[in-house]
């Protein structure tokens, strides 16, 4: 829904895998292995973390996806050229040992296909984070692997499978997410930092190793561009976070455009405590310029002065954290003091 399809078609990608289409609807109806041969390249070992809303949906796209790495598990390849048969039978082997029939041993060997429960949605991570309840990145992992434990299989039925998911980010080098308009971006949205982010942290707590993490843009299909995460946080902090005409634009809002701006900044800070990646200058600049500023002081306390409180708890919260390791104190106080004098309004 979301990115039209580029998520699916670059899994198959990577799996070395081309799509088959009914020649009078257009829908994807089977999937065609391409040969090491043909390829040219390695087969990609994918895992895949699709949201509850996509399970629901897209039950073909659900069944295909889990089809691909069983049947790449089976090619009679060169272990070097094909990871999935290699990750495969090693789990196969492991899972043996550990007293499981060899039967569920190889179904388990070929998930690479997470999701919450049936019924259930999302990663769990928003409402920690927003009541505050975590201590480190462990407390996030655990949060995420047990929302999102689920391995499904190419008949459609799903059961929990914590200790496989573990393992298998255990392994994972690459996270990426994709995006295929402008109509919204990574902070305006807590979707992007509660998968994105999520993953980033449950295999960096994993792995013990922080993984390259991606952020795919196909919004114009001419000049689909893979940044870094780092990248896309930096372009969308400077072109709409402290864009004047963004906020000027949200102040037409009234009560919902203080909502936005403060929504931002709890994004902001989603990934930061999921990926450590806002630096102290930006914590500061939208200290300065979306909550401290004059105008948007007057502008919040006319039209919504909880969203100020929130937003201002939050960078204080990061400050706690040690998010925002080296904040100016006038700035600190600043905030403090926009706090006090709106509980003294409400009181």
């Amino acid at each position: 829904m979301r990115t039209g399809g580029d998520d699916i078609a670059q899994a198959l990608w990577l799996w070395g895998c081309e799509p088959v289409w009914e020649p009078v609807s257009g829908r994807v109806v089977d999937f065609e292995i391409l040969p090491l041969s043909v390829l040219g390249r390695p087969r990609v070992d994918v895992v895949v973390r699709v949201s509850g809303m996509f399970r629901d949906a897209f039950g073909d796209a659900m069944r295909l996806l889990s089809t691909i790495p069983k049947r790449l598990a089976a090619l009679e390849e060169p272990l070097d050229q094909n990871p999935v048969r290699a990750a495969a039978l090693e789990d196969r082997e492991r899972l043996s040992q550990e007293g499981l029939a060899p039967e569920t041993a190889e179904q388990l060997a070929e998930l690479r296909v997470f999701s919450s429960g049936p019924g259930c949605y999302g990663t769990g991570l928003l409402p920690l984070i927003d009541s505050g309840n975590w201590e480190d990145r462990k407390d996030l992992t655990e949060v995420f692997l047990k929302w999102g434990g689920h391995g499904y299989r190419s008949d459609g039925s799903s059961t929990e499978e914590l200790e496989l998911l573990k393992q298998r980010l255990s392994t994972v080098e690459i996270v990426h997410q994709n995006q295929d308009n402008r109509e919204h971006d990574l902070l305006d949205s807590d979707d992007y930092f509660q998968f994105q982010g999520g993953l980033h942290a449950a295999v960096t707590e994993l792995r013990q190793q922080t993984p390259a993490t991606y952020h795919g843009d196909s919004s114009n299909p001419e000049k689909v561009r893979v940044r870094t995460l780092k990248e896309e946080f930096n372009r969308v902090f400077r072109s709409r976070v402290l864009n004047p005409k963004w906020i000027h634009g949200m102040r037409e809002h009234g009560y919902k455009g203080a909502f936005e701006m403060a929504a931002t900044v709890d994004y902001l800070f989603g990934y930061d405590a999921t990926c450590d990646i806002v630096a102290d200058y930006q914590y500061e600049e939208v200290a300065q310029k979306l909550l401290l500023d004059e105008e948007q002081q007057d502008f919040f306390k006319e039209h919504n002065p909880l969203a100020l409180r929130d937003a201002a708890q939050r960078l204080l919260e990061a400050h706690e954290r040690q998010l925002w390791e080296n904040a100016v104190p006038e700035t600190l106080d600043a905030l403090e003091a926009s706090i006090l004098h709106i509980q003294g309004e409400l009181e």
